[in-house]
């Protein structure tokens, strides 16, 4: 097999077998490429899990095993830093609930394999938040800025409160009242994810449900202006798709989800570019009933130039010099749906100024 270039990735993320037949110099290509996309752990996990694993060379392995090694301590360590909340949260009425990759390691889902992250993310009810974040400070946690304007930026208009950094371990966690942020003329109404929440079994943490798991991976990629883990993020949500499917009546449950959350259009992209980039087996009559939230063509061929080229991994293979520019509009994109025009045109002219005249 030749699979080269941008291809490369995403042909072995969609058929683990194919690994079989690269060559040495599309091994080092292989692994450049997922250590640059943050799932080369993930990688290991999957060519283990399809039985090709002790079929590769030995320089290959040596990484992905290096990698598997810091992902079970990254685990460990993930685990220890969630029982430290839930020692927080026993002095509220209100459970824990994890989302996005915190939700997929305690729920023990695919898309929990290898994967890595900077903070813990967990759901409250907004009227929750006063209680939950005088725990939280109490029991060492602390908000990473103070700086006024930042402060009514978070409480006022997003989804979260301003992310907290835990005193003596440094480590964040970042307290969400919903998935987008209150602004979003997609936002949704947090109590509809609220009310379908779900115990981990033999654990005190909850998670969203299964669909509404899916519609938040979708809504924090597609929403969303940051692309360093665009590949890894994509790859979430084929591995959720994958896992969940076998659930009865899971494609009927998650258009309707999509409809009750106003998740249309995170859900039209995600199984656009779940199947045309790794090959996510999804029913013909899903992806012709999600037809009905397409955009138009001309909009469609324009989100494909942009999107196709992002979800790529960020590595020098992977794309040209129009990557950095699709990552700017799609950035600018972000702002747009997430925040009306007039409160985002003074919220970018006053980031813009601060960054030209720090402090």
């Amino acid at each position: 097999m030749k699979k080269t270039g941008q291809c490369l990735l995403a042909a072995v993320f969609a058929e683990p077998e194919s690994a079989l037949a690269l060559d040495l110099p599309q091994w080092s290509l292989l692994i450049s490429q997922a250590r640059r996309a943050n799932v080369l752990a993930r990688l290991g996990f999957l060519l283990q899990a399809s039985g090709t694993y002790d079929g590769i060379p030995v320089k290959p392995k040596q990484h992905l095993a290096s990698a598997l090694v810091f992902a079970d301590r990254f685990g460990v360590a993930l685990h220890y830093e969630l029982s430290c909340i839930g020692a927080a949260f026993n002095t509220l009425d209100w459970p824990l609930v994890c989302l996005k990759g915190s939700a997929y390691a305690v729920a023990g889902n695919r898309a929990g394999l290898g994967r890595q992250f900077s903070d813990v993310d967990i759901l409250v009810p907004e009227a929750s938040l006063p209680e939950v974040e005088a725990a939280l400070i109490k029991a060492g946690w602390m908000t990473t800025t103070l700086d006024p304007y930042d402060q009514r930026y978070y409480r006022q208009w997003m989804h979260e409160i301003p992310p907290m950094r835990n005193l003596r371990r440094q480590t964040t966690i970042d307290v969400h009242h919903n998935i987008l942020p209150k602004t979003a003329q997609c936002c949704p109404d947090a109590s509809k994810l609220l009310a379908h929440i779900v115990p981990v079994p033999g654990t005190d943490y909850w998670v969203l449900a299964p669909e509404d798991r899916v519609l938040h991976s979708a809504a924090h990629l597609f929403y969303g202006g940051e692309w360093d883990n665009g590949f890894r993020d994509l790859s979430d949500l084929d591995l959720l798709l994958r896992e969940f499917s076998v659930e009865p009546d899971f494609w009927l449950k998650l258009p309707q989800r999509a409809v009750e959350l106003k998740q249309e259009t995170p859900l039209y992209y995600l199984l656009r570019y779940t199947s045309n980039m790794l090959k996510t087996p999804i029913p013909e009559a899903v992806m012709e009933a999600s037809q009905a939230y397409a955009p138009s063509i001309i909009k469609a061929r324009a989100m494909d130039g942009l999107f196709m080229k992002v979800l790529l991994p960020n590595h020098p293979s992977c794309h040209d010099a129009s990557r950095q520019f699709a990552c700017f509009l799609l950035h600018i994109r972000s702002h747009w749906l997430r925040m009306p025009f007039y409160l985002l045109l003074p919220h970018l002219a006053r980031k813009a100024w601060h960054q030209l005249f720090p402090g």
